[in-house]
């Protein structure tokens, strides 16, 4: 069972995202309420996977994205938020995320997550 960080300062959106994947076999190991709190958490349990929405109090997504990937630069990191302009999404890629879904609907998001994991295990075996 993958294990996957979940990161808005929305706690409905929390759940709701909590819900979704765990139905698909994920497991949230941790959660983050802010940016700060998100890089504490990754580095805490260092998910297979971060769900990162972009617009946070104390530090943006954009930051955390730059700060995660810092870290480890094999992250892990899909962006979720309602704010999908183009510029954006192609700056948060560019940066490292692996893909963007957007809320408050995450049509996609599983087999987003699937396709990132199932990269990785590419990568490796290679």
């Amino acid at each position: 069972m993958h294990s996957v960080l979940v990161v808005d300062d929305s706690s409905f959106m929390r759940k709701w995202l909590k819900r979704i994947i765990e139905q698909d076999g994920f497991r949230v190991t941790a959660e983050a309420t802010n940016g700060f709190e998100a890089i504490l958490q990754y580095r805490k349990t260092n998910p297979d996977i971060i769900l990162l929405d972009i617009h946070m109090p104390k530090l943006a997504g954009v930051d955390v994205l730059k700060r995660i990937m810092s870290i480890n630069p094999k992250a892990n990191v899909i962006i979720c938020s309602a704010m999908g302009s183009s510029f954006l999404i192609e700056e948060c890629l560019k940066l490292g995320a692996k893909d963007f879904v957007k809320k408050p609907h995450f049509e996609g998001l599983i087999e987003k997550m699937n396709r990132v994991l199932e990269a990785n295990e590419k990568t490796v075996d290679d």
